[in-house]
């Protein structure tokens, strides 16, 4: 059991929907980065976790995940190539850390997806670009209610 410190749902939000995102274009920063084993401890992935920061879907989650070792090497190709396209697209060429491209705005080009194990439909990043007119300057959350710096006019 966990001790939930006299939680009241009452003063919570609830959650929004999750089902997936429409397929279209999304700004999005990256604001995670993780290497995790995969499924058969065989090699290992890099998991990005982007937030779209702009439009009706702000503040939604995406996530891809870049087989960078993998055993076979046309897919750790792919993945290189993809994430080629992430430090191109934030403008950041030669990363010594994955967390070096967090908090850049780039466009993911996001698709629609039936998962073989349980038909369900998904959301898969297909593209990364670069934002027009974004350069690499860093995106910071919103402090204590402020508009954040990529909705702000002036």
């Amino acid at each position: 059991m966990a001790n939930l410190n006299g939680f009241n749902a009452s003063n919570v939000e609830p959650a929004n929907n999750f089902d997936p995102l429409p397929a279209n274009k999304y700004v999005a920063i990256i604001i995670g980065s993780e290497v995790k084993p995969n499924k058969d401890g065989t090699s290992e992935y890099l998991e990005l976790t982007f937030q779209v920061i702009e439009g009706e879907y702000q503040n939604r989650l995406l996530w891809a995940r870049l087989s960078l070792n993998h055993p076979k090497e046309i897919v750790s190709r792919i993945a290189r190539s993809q994430l080629a396209d992430i430090c191109k697209a934030v403008g950041i060429l030669k990363p010594n850390d994955s967390a070096e491209l967090h908090n850049l705005p780039l466009v993911l080009d996001v698709r629609l997806k039936k998962r073989k194990d349980t038909g369900d439909i998904v959301n898969e990043i297909r593209g990364y670009a670069s934002r027009k007119g974004s350069g690499s300057q860093p995106i910071s959350a919103p402090q204590n209610g402020s508009t954040p710096p990529w909705r702000r006019t002036a």
